[in-house]
């Protein structure tokens, strides 16, 4: 991945770029095969219905690992400024309780759908390199609330937290990486359970939709608090329409996605 032409960047809308993967011209160029079909219509008890290997070392497991820990750093700083508002220090923390208590005030669909509108108005889209000078930053809910800024792992990582403190069980959240086929970069976004279906949360749509109906993409990583693991089966494609899916503001802006790089 690297930098890409505005023309790209533009078409792509704000795809994000997250791990750089050597795949030969016959990923890009095989026939699709569609998700939905190898899912049941029952509810599934993984996002896509597929297995996934966990993975215990390697650079991406560094990362989420290093990661883990400042989620429970935030954690005891939103548990703290939620029980004294008055008191809290960090303007972060009340804007980030702010959307979790939109979140808390809701039920079943609408309290997913509320934050996950909520964190796609609240956060700039950029780039690691234009906000840090440097690639490959992952940022925890904090510290991207005190930037107002971050590219889509950090919008995912916020929405997997203030989900989690608004009362969303561990067990129905995911933070899932995809490959975007046509244009070849990743993406990442949240994955969260309601009766037994997994819907998706991105940044670059204002609309959840079912993982069934995700299309162009092939799952690559899931990550929860259990750990990082590596999707076995990959379909090259998931099936669905956009048709009802409207671009947030957050995906109007022009960026250079951030490249993590080296992965197991």
């Amino acid at each position: 991945m690297g930098y890409f032409s505005q023309r790209i960047a533009y078409v792509a809308a704000f795809v994000c770029g997250l791990l750089h993967f050597t795949l030969g011209s016959a990923f890009d160029a095989a026939a699709s095969i569609q998700l939905g079909e190898q899912m049941s219509a029952a509810a599934s008890a993984e996002p896509f219905g597929l297995s996934a290997s966990p993975i215990s070392a390697g650079p991406l497991h560094d990362k989420w690992s290093a990661l883990n820990r400042q989620l429970d750093d935030d954690r005891v700083q939103l548990a703290l400024c939620d029980g004294d508002r008055d008191s809290c220090v960090s303007e972060a923390a009340l804007q980030l309780l702010a959307i979790v208590d939109t979140g808390r005030a809701r039920e079943g669909r609408a309290r997913l759908g509320e934050v996950n509108r909520a964190i796609n108005l609240a956060i700039r889209a950029t780039s690691d390199l234009a906000e840090y000078g440097e690639m490959d930053v992952w940022n925890s809910p904090l510290a991207t609330f005190a930037h107002r800024a971050g590219d889509c792992e950090d919008y995912a990582i916020a929405k997997f937290a203030a989900l989690r403190q608004a009362g969303v069980p561990a067990e129905d959240l995911r933070i899932i990486i995809m490959h975007e086929i046509f244009h070849g970069e990743d993406h990442a976004v949240t994955a969260a359970k309601l009766d037994g279906h997994w819907l998706i949360l991105d940044n670059r749509r204002m609309a959840m939709v079912e993982d069934a109906s995700v299309r162009n993409y092939r799952p690559l990583f899931v990550m929860d608090e259990t750990g990082l693991r590596k999707y076995v089966d990959q379909p090259l494609e998931a099936r669905g329409s956009d048709r009802d899916v409207a671009l947030s503001p957050a995906a109007s802006s022009i960026v250079q996605p951030s490249l993590i790089a080296g992965s197991n």
